[in-house]
């Protein structure tokens, strides 16, 4: 009969293990609410490779239930030494335990003992008859418990490789040693790691040297009249309690008072309805992908409407719900499937494409004094733009409404909202049919019309709902006097889109070919042989085998050739320096030179989306193609603008962006005078930092280098960055960090009242606001648990910040859209950047946009600091930036 297999994970390992294996990418791995989630994505990224490799039967997850365990009772210092966990993993371990749940697994801590010691009980007591056991970790204390039946799997650096200790393999890897004396190992030679003593001058060489002859601690103690007389003898001997105590420290307990049956680990597969919610909230899109959640039955009673292809005029009335179907996501591209209005007492469908001939449906689409309620306006204009141009916006738009009332929930469907305000008429039935390949309609027309049906049911009695909770919470003129007229600016920017050159990206193509032809030509001379570059194993081959570079990291296939290790190395050999250049340019190539020939239109043009309600910050994202992350610092990179060109060969690419906006909102809100008296007596704010951090008199001292990590320090502040953060942006310690950080705030007081400030304000209401009331609700501003706490802290101090400036920028846009028809000029808004707007204007109104352009932006609110623009302009974006 096969045996069951119980795996058991040592929880604080490996998510500590999982925070570096991605800590490269630390900055890259946040989720909308701006929480680092490089340790969560790589814990269950482990977690998945060993579910597959091992296929258990019965799982738990320990961690470690404080700081202090029953060893600190016998060592004041065990563990004493270790720096302190860095807040950016302090603030994903809640969430890492909140995937465990997800993932249909348990976990366990106990009062006064570690993680090792409820792992080791478990796997002492377990059936070995019915179970074979697998421990892993990234800690080696627990290859003591390796046996015939436990495997201790111990994770690389990386995030699938494992090592597997058996007695096999430590007899191997330690020169004959048992499992057990592992323990006996710690006790002479101790472990730096977790601050046990051993032996003074005792290493682990000595160590299994003396074991192999003795067998223990005690042995060595039990012979130690026969030694000669040495140095090392005489250390033993004085050392003998604390070789003894080493060893007890080193011990795993294998019968902790543990309160757990092993039929209750019993693995049943991942909770749903949990690890769903929470990868959209971590979006996590890649794991959601491999869900294979099916798709919902339509439970739904019967709905009334009426299906027409050629409506009159009477059945159009005032404030009805409007929705257009497509079945994906790009609504410039995807065909409208079906059109559906109507109100409480009558709702009309269609699929019929005549309806966008039909004159009484043209005349209620544009006539803008009939209010016509939406969810998503923008997508519905863009959509319906191809068949009829809409004047300006509609009266109610439910997604953004939602948006601002909870940022949290970024559905992107109508049927997350009616979860949210439980209105469980439609609630299972409005979402899109189908999920990723399996988009489609429904074989029959009814059960499609009804769906339709029921998403104008939704939107008629979400409206007056989601509007007076905008009044209430003082939010109705953020609705109305920016969000709302932001959307139909952003429509009209995604409709004209932006002009691309598509032969001087097919020449870029060719001369990126060329220039990868080169340096793959350099490759191969210093290599001395040919070989695929883009193969790990090969260049791992030639740097590692043939080269003799110092192995930085090891895969399961072998030497790893990732580009934090090629960073390492890139100092011993210029070959690695050309190996990154070569990935780097292939990126470039591949992701944004082809990449955007793919998505080039008919018009000669691209036309970014614009996500609105994506970001709890209110900043703006764009997709398909994301026109606001082309690469900009290496110079092949900043090439791809030249690509962006105005529509017509008299016009010109016009460029403007705000000067330091955040520092400058932070100057306003803090009221510190020093912030405040740099930005208004023009004096540049990075070096003015520098001079009152380090201590500097001149400005003529502030060196290049100082003033980077002057504006490291700046912008970290804004950003809430803990030491550890800034001392891995600097590569200097994490004291000289806190010290940076310290400085500042005794220079700079009205910085740290109005960060105490923000976060008692929070507290009080449990939420953090913009300076146009954009709320961000901070569910663990009062936690009791620290790591949620603190991260609820910095967000209650920079959301106000990031959220006033994305804010200052939409209201200038809308000010600049409304002067710009005003004086019916022909220049377009084409693209907003984070802080940047760009346009394509005739070179006859150059001079007029330039004036008004940086009249609207530098005047568009009203500051304690000026707000300051800076513009370019030239026949490329490239040219005007």
């Amino acid at each position: 009969m096969a045996k069951n297999k119980l795996l058991l994970v040592d929880g604080n390992s490996v998510a500590f293990r999982a925070f570096y294996a991605l800590h490269s990418s630390l900055e890259r791995f946040k989720n909308p609410s701006g929480l680092h989630t490089n340790a969560i994505y790589a814990f269950n990224l482990m977690f998945e490779n060993v579910m597959e490799k091992e296929k258990p039967s019965h799982v738990l997850v320990a961690f470690d239930a404080g700081k202090t365990t029953f060893r600190n009772e016998m060592y004041e210092d065990y563990k004493g030494g270790r720096a302190k966990t860095p807040g950016e993993l302090n603030e994903q371990l809640p969430y890492i335990r909140e995937l465990i749940n997800g993932l249909g697994i348990s976990y366990y801590e106990l009062k006064n003992y570690e993680a090792d010691d409820i792992i080791g009980t478990l796997a002492e007591q377990v059936d070995k008859d019915k179970f074979d056991v697998t421990i892993l970790t990234g800690d080696r204390d627990l290859t003591q418990l390796a046996t015939d039946d436990v495997k201790v799997a111990i994770t690389k650096k990386g995030v699938s490789d494992t090592e597997d200790y058996t007695p096999e393999h430590i007899a191997e890897k330690y020169d004959g040693l048992k499992p057990k004396q592992i323990i006996d190992m710690k006790g002479l030679a101790g472990d730096s790691s977790d601050n046990i003593p051993g032996v003074t001058k005792i290493g682990d060489k000595t160590a299994i040297k003396l074991l192999n002859q003795y067998d223990s601690v005690e042995g060595v103690y039990e012979h130690i009249d026969e030694m000669k007389q040495s140095k090392m003898k005489e250390n033993l001997i004085n050392d003998k309690e604390t070789a003894l105590l080493s060893k007890k420290l080193a011990t795993i307990n294998i019968s902790a008072p543990i309160d757990v049956s092993i039929d209750s680990l019993k693995y049943e597969g991942s909770d749903l309805d949990k690890l769903v919610p929470f990868y959209k909230e971590m979006n996590f899109r890649t794991f959601l992908d491999n869900l294979d959640v099916g798709e919902e039955e339509n439970k739904m009673e019967d709905i009334l409407f009426e299906v027409v292809d050629e409506p009159t005029e009477e059945m159009f009335t005032d404030e009805m719900a409007l929705y257009v179907e497509m079945l994906g996501e790009n609504y410039h591209v995807e065909d409208i499937v079906g059109v559906v209005w109507g109100n409480d007492k009558k709702i009309y469908v269609t699929k019929s494409d005549k309806i966008f001939e039909n004159k009484a449906f043209k005349n209620w689409l544009t006539d803008k004094s009939r209010g016509k309620r939406v969810y998503n306006a923008k997508s519905t204009q863009v959509a319906l733009n191809r068949y009829i141009a809409l004047p300006e916006g509609f009266s109610f738009d439910v997604l953004v409404a939602a948006y601002l009332l909870d940022n949290t929930d970024n559905t992107d469907d109508i049927a997350g909202i009616c979860a949210h305000y439980d209105y469980q008429d439609i609630q299972s039935d409005v979402a899109v049919y189908g999920k990723g390949a399996k988009k489609g309609l429904p074989e029959d027309d009814e059960t499609f019309f009804a769906h339709l049906a029921r998403k104008i049911k939704a939107i008629q009695w979400l409206t007056p709902k989601l509007e007076g909770e905008l009044k209430d919470k003082n939010q109705l003129d953020l609705y109305k006097n920016l969000e709302a007229p932001i959307s139909s600016i952003l429509a009209e920017m995604e409709i004209t889109g932006i002009t691309v050159d598509a032969q001087r990206l097919n020449q870029m193509k060719d001369e990126f070919a060329q220039s990868l032809q080169k340096i793959e030509e350099k490759i191969f001379e210093q290599a001395g042989e040919k070989f695929n570059i883009n193969s790990p194993k090969q260049l791992g081959h030639i740097l590692f085998e043939k080269m003799n570079l110092p192995v930085i990291k090891k895969t399961k296939t072998g030497y790893s050739t990732a580009v934090d290790v090629l960073e390492q190395l890139k100092d011993k050999s210029p070959i690695v320096e050309n190996i990154l250049k070569y990935r780097q340019i292939a990126k470039i190539q591949s992701t944004y030179v082809e990449g955007l020939l793919k998505v080039i239109l008919q018009d000669g043009k691209v036309h970014t989306r614009y996500l609105q309600t994506l970001t709890q910050t209110g900043r703006l994202s764009s997709v398909d193609p994301n026109l606001q992350n082309i690469p900009i610092r290496l110079e092949e990179g900043r090439k791809i603008r030249q690509a962006f060109v105005p529509q017509k060969h008299d016009w010109v690419i016009y460029s403007s962006d705000y000067s330091q906006i955040e520092l400058r909102v932070l100057a306003h809100v803090s009221k510190d005078e020093h912030l405040q008296e740099a930005f208004n007596e023009n004096q540049d704010i990075h070096a003015s930092t520098a001079m009152r951090v380090f201590d500097i008199e001149k400005p003529e001292d502030v060196t290049a280098n100082i003033r980077r990590q002057a504006k490291a320090v700046n912008f970290g502040i804004v950003y809430g960055i803990s030491d550890y953060g800034l001392s891995q942006n600097l590569g200097i310690s994490r004291k000289e960090a806190k010290n940076y950080i310290d400085t500042y705030f005794e220079r700079y007081p009205g910085v740290k009242k109005y960060m105490n400030d923000s976060v008692e304000q929070a507290k009080e209401k449990g939420f953090a606001e913009t300076l146009y009331h954009r709320r961000r609700y901070l569910e663990d501003i009062n936690s009791r648990n620290f790591n949620l706490r603190s991260f609820a802290e910095r967000t209650a101090i920079n959301s106000p910040i990031q959220g006033s400036a994305a804010d200052i920028l939409k209201i200038a846009m809308i000010e600049l859209d409304k002067q710009l028809k005003e004086k019916q000029l022909e220049t377009n808004m084409l693209l907003q950047v984070h802080d940047e707007l760009v346009f394509e204007v005739p070179e006859s109104e150059l001079k007029t946009l330039d004036q008004l352009v940086k009249e609207v932006m530098e005047n568009a609110v009203h500051l304690d600091v000026p707000l300051i623009t800076e513009s370019s302009w030239g026949k490329t974006w490239y040219d005007a930036k």
